[in-house]
């Protein structure tokens, strides 16, 4: 399944909106986002398992939970990319998509992307990560691998960006904010409010946020 333009683009506006709200002049502060999806790869890895000394078992909720992650990277950097401009960020990132690349070019060699495992893809991201690079015929396989399409990372990436604007309004910064409403995360909350709600919907972000709000002061009151 094929990313949609319009998730795209609410995605490409809601990570500049986010990257805004941490500083207002993010774009011309150059941050390396290649190295934020570098450290998350190999997290990733770490979810995986990799030891071959000792037995280990793959958390795939959390590897899933760093995918999510290293898109917030990849998008920031499209946008940064293009200076900004959230519309030519997304032209490139559809041109991109829809080349239906089969192979990935890295270190003078071509890597088949049917032909790797889940722990190679990452290996792979990682070092193209360290060379200031992305693929995203690799990000939609590693997706594929990990059980995910491009709707369940609409949903995580929306749920996950809305909570954090809201986090910051109420003081996640100066140690105010209250995690636990009524006895459950908010991150429980969040399920149940994008499950209630139609993600395709042009406002969204408002809907989810205010939905938020809503249950967040209901526990200020009891």
């Amino acid at each position: 399944m094929i990313l949609a333009e319009s998730q795209l683009t609410s995605m490409l506006e809601m990570q500049s909106d986010m990257n805004s709200k941490v500083n207002p002049d993010w774009v011309s502060a150059n941050n390396n986002w290649h190295r934020a999806i570098q450290v998350e790869g190999v997290e990733a890895i770490e979810h995986h398992g990799w030891k071959w000394w000792k037995k280990q078992e793959c958390d795939m909720a959390q590897l899933r939970m760093e995918l999510v992650d290293i898109w917030h990277f990849i998008l920031s950097a499209a946008i940064q990319h293009k200076h900004g401009n959230v519309a030519l960020a997304k032209l490139d990132m559809m041109a991109e998509l829809n080349h239906y690349q089969k192979s990935v070019q890295f270190d003078n060699q071509y890597y088949q992307l049917a032909q790797l495992n889940l722990l190679e893809k990452l290996d792979l991201l990682v070092g193209l990560a360290a060379s200031k690079r992305t693929n995203l015929a690799l990000f939609d396989s590693l997706l594929t691998d990990c059980g995910m399409d491009w709707t369940s990372l609409f949903k995580q990436y929306v749920g996950k960006n809305v909570l954090n604007i809201f986090r910051q309004d109420h003081g996640y910064k100066t140690g105010t904010y209250i995690k636990i409403w009524d006895g459950r995360e908010d991150n429980e909350h969040l399920v149940e409010v994008l499950d209630m709600n139609d993600l395709n919907a042009d406002d969204i972000r408002d809907v989810l946020y205010q939905s938020l709000k809503a249950r967040y002061i209901a526990v200020q009151i009891c």
